[in-house]
């Protein structure tokens, strides 16, 4: 078995940092498997026998210690660490028994082989341990509670869903007792909305597929149990209301909290807050929606997950028809079946059957050779109609259908360029363009009619006017939308060429789309893209822009192409022949003539069948937005050019002045500022570069604001504990065996701590210390009772606080060592709980 060195590490852990009394801890091995030839992992259990008893190491079969992820994948025994809650007996027989009071807090998994398809199991070539502690159970045990859900982890949570809801405070209920299903629903909120915010805060969002899914149906089911059982008012969005207030959103309530009581130790989950809040009021206002459809419109149309619907009828006494279910699932399926006719979008789409059909009607493949041909109108002719599933001869008004032209000046999708959209004009009617495809060479105009008495037949003449969809009159030919488009296009040639240039020769292009408002490539590089490497890359492009270099293009053959050696393509991408060549800066006549010249390699020339530019001046600006990793290996950017990239620069120099005018902000006022700053920033729709470069301005200013607050702190300490100390010794030569004072440092815990040990130190005195904050409206209060010697036995410390928190309405805690604190608001009468305070002392202790 592989070596378990976290053996030794593990249980001194628990032992020495955590104080748990090494009596109450168990050990489990894998006892080996005969039926899987596993022998027994002996070396586990001899190193656990060096710190506890045989009675206490205890072997396990595969069900309890043997680890697997699935049917197939990484395996190996495994060895865990339990504690025994209750102690002083022998727990043996508890461990692996789904015992409350006998829970397991650690597990170490030896991953040493590969579950085959066939069962079978094979070493693996490299091993590891895998480790991993129960933090939540681990929690319960030091704060000696029964259930995660008693801990402080839960409990500002499940005050926040009470606030938010209205329903009865948690009860910790469980099962039968639970008649109501209120505190089931508590947790379930609870463990959700954590979930939630932590996906969300690392990048993903709820969708319909996948991962996506999972959160979609974890959000659903909390909002369910929320409105349903905790009777949450539904939450609602809309322009004309500007009122969010959404179980799962509002300001008060749990994203906010799960931020107060993680956020420290989980950053992203602050710098994400808003988003966060943004995504789950959104899809708790679109599922709100679907709460009184059907099952199966439930399931099909919006993702309600069919078991949430059975427990829903159910509660109501009514049964869901499952068998009916599925019938409609059998009919969906069929349907999905058939409908090979739609692309991934839902529009039309043609198959191999469609575009074979064509070819025995006759038809040729389109003539597209007019797309490059920028502000004229084209005439063609009709030469095929499709539905999706048939071809017909005329269409009317009232069905989307996708035409076939003998030629056209429409651009089809390809190459990572998005369609042009427009109309095609004939004097029997206007058919509306709204996506354009390519099939085995055939174009295909996706649209319907603008008009009810419109109608077009296969022989038809039409006018190709691509425009800018339906925003623009059918009577005009605007190329607006592709000329946004084309500098995109352009720029990416321009991204992928600094790209290389950069980061080296290695760069491949793995993907990429180009759209009216932005650009995006993907790239294979195996790591993140330094920030003073995007500097360059930007810079290079913008620099190309400012060249004013002209952008040539032309076609030639494949062979030819390809012999150019500074030409870029991409690799497994399948190019007719001829092909068309895309050069920035040199003319391909040159490139093809002297392919070898290694000086081409300082200008961009791609494999290329997209519109472009002419001149690298009409980008008028460039701006990279983003790098991101989106798979092993697999990089991201997304740009923006010409006003977008204007628009982004100008915010990001207004930003950058706010930024600078911060860093001459006084302390007192700063912290407020950087904590603006920061989510402002984060959002904000700037250069990545530029929001890399303000984050680390704004890194230094909050260092100087955290140097702040140490220096306050220090201060209020040294405050605290002069003054402190000085009535001490009043009362000390009064005979006193107690002192009761005010300290002005707010509600500084630390300060008012210090100050009331340091006289129960120096002393032998109780003490009781008042702390106000007018601007928060709260007072502090700290008791402190020596527990050694009988000066002031007589005094309970808890006692001491409740009496002097009576007057301000407040409560107090509990404590440690002889020291107990609490809140109260009522801060107009802390003269009167100063006097109660020291009646109450000198009752007890005169």
């Amino acid at each position: 078995m592989l070596t378990c060195s976290s053996v030794s590490p593990c249980l001194m852990v628990f032992v020495q940092v955590y104080k748990l009394p090494s009596e109450r801890i168990y050990a489990t091995y894998f006892g080996g498997d005969e039926k899987s030839g596993l022998p027994a992992d002996n070396e586990a259990r001899d190193l656990w026998l060096k710190f506890l008893p045989p009675s206490r190491v205890l072997p396990f079969d595969c069900k309890d210690n043997f680890w697997e992820m699935g049917d197939t994948g990484p395996c190996g025994p495994c060895t865990e660490i339990h504690f025994d809650r209750i102690g002083n007996r022998d727990a043996a027989s508890f461990v692996n028994n789904d015992d409350p009071t006998v829970i397991e807090i650690w597990n170490l998994v030896f991953i040493q082989f590969n579950r085959e398809a066939d069962g079978s199991l094979k070493p693996l070539p490299a091993k590891h341990v895998d480790t991993g502690m129960g933090f939540e159970r681990l929690t319960s045990i030091l704060q000696n509670k029964m259930s995660n859900y008693d801990t402080d982890v839960f409990l500002p949570i499940f005050d926040a869903i009470q606030k938010a809801t209205g329903a009865r405070p948690y009860s910790g209920k469980v099962g039968a007792d639970d008649v109501d299903n209120v505190d089931m629903a508590y947790r379930v909120v609870a463990d959700h909305i954590r979930t939630l915010s932590f996906a969300i805060a690392d990048g993903s969002c709820p969708g319909n597929e996948g991962r996506e899914y999972v959160l979609r149906r974890i959000l659903r089911r909390a909002v369910r149990y929320g409105t349903e059982v905790l009777k949450a008012q539904q939450g609602f969005f809309s322009r004309d209301q500007c009122i969010i207030y959404t179980l799962l959103y509002v300001e008060s309530s749990l994203v906010k909290v799960v931020v107060e009581v993680m956020g420290d130790v989980f950053p992203e989950l602050k710098l994400r807050e808003t988003h966060i809040r943004d995504i789950i009021a959104d899809e708790e206002t679109c599922f709100g929606r679907t709460l009184l459809h059907e099952a199966f419109v439930l399931w099909d149309t919006y993702g309600f997950p069919l078991d949430l619907t059975q427990l829903m009828a159910e509660e109501r006494g009514l049964v869901v028809d499952v068998d009916g279910f599925n019938v409609a699932m059998d009919a969906a399926r069929e349907r999905s079946r058939n409908a090979q006719s739609k692309n991934a979008s839902g529009a039309i789409a043609m198959d191999a059957d469609a575009t074979a059909a064509l070819h025995k009607k006759g038809v040729a493949a389109t003539n597209d050779t007019f797309k490059f041909t920028w502000s004229q109108d084209h005439e063609s002719e009709i030469k095929a109609i499709y539905t999706g599933t048939e071809f017909l001869e005329s269409a009317a008004a009232g069905n989307e259908v996708g035409i076939i032209l003998e030629s056209t000046s429409f651009y089809a999708e390809q190459g990572g360029q998005i369609y042009d959209t427009g109309s095609l004009e004939s004097p029997s009617g206007s058919f509306q363009v709204c996506n354009v495809q390519i099939y085995g060479g055939f174009i295909l105009h996706i649209g319907s009619f603008s008009g009810q008495a419109h109608k077009f037949s296969v022989g038809d003449k039409v006018i190709c006017k691509v425009r800018l969809f339906s925003a623009w009159p059918s009577t005009t030919v605007d190329y607006n939308r592709r000329t946004l488009i084309a500098p995109n296009h352009t720029c990416t040639h321009m991204l992928n060429f600094a790209l290389k240039e950069v980061l080296g020769d290695h760069i491949d292009q793995k993907g990429s789309i180009v759209l009216p408002e932005k650009l995006r490539f993907d790239f294979s590089h195996g790591k993140p893209v330094k920030t003073e490497e995007l500097r360059k890359i930007e810079s290079i492009v913008n620099e190309q822009i400012k060249s004013e270099l002209d952008v040539f293009s032309k076609e030639a053959k494949l062979s030819d192409a390809k012999s150019i050696k500074s030409l870029r393509a991409v690799f497994g991408e399948v190019y007719p022949d001829p092909v068309r060549i895309v050069s920035i800066g040199q003319k391909v006549e040159d490139l093809l003539a002297n392919p070898e010249n290694e000086e081409w390699s300082s200008y961009s020339a791609e494999l290329c069948g997209g519109t472009h530019i002419s001149n690298t001046r009409e980008a008028k600006a460039f701006a990279l937005m983003s790098e991101e990793g989106i798979a092993k290996g697999i990089r991201r950017v997304t740009a923006v050019t010409t006003y977008r990239a204007f628009e982004a620069t100008d915010l990001a120099s207004s930003l950058e002045q706010k930024v600078n005018e911060a860093s001459q902000t006084d302390e007192s006022l700063l912290e407020e500022k950087v904590t603006s700053l920061n989510a402002t920033v984060e959002r904000a729709q700037i250069p990545t570069v530029v929001k890399t470069d303000l984050k680390a301005k704004l890194s230094v200013l909050q260092d100087r604001v955290i140097k702040a607050k140490k220096k306050i702190a220090a201060e209020n300490i040294q405050k605290a504990v002069k003054a402190a100390s000085e009535m001490a010794e009043a009362a000390a030569s009064g005979g006193k065996a107690y002192c009761i004072l005010q300290i002005g440092v707010g509600l500084d815990t630390a300060a008012v701590r210090e100050a009331v040990v340091k006289v129960m130190e120096q002393k032998g005195m109780a003490v009781l210390v008042f702390s106000k904050d007018e601007a928060a409206k709260k007072v502090l209060v700290c008791a402190g009772v020596p527990e050694k010697g009988d000066k002031c036995k007589q005094l309970n410390v808890k006692d001491w606080l409740n009496a002097a928190l009576k007057p301000l309405g407040g409560k107090g805690g509990g404590g440690k060592g002889g020291l107990a604190q609490g809140q109260a608001t009522d801060i107009s009468k802390v003269d009167e709980a100063m006097d109660v305070a020291a009646s109450f002392a000198a009752l007890k202790l005169n």
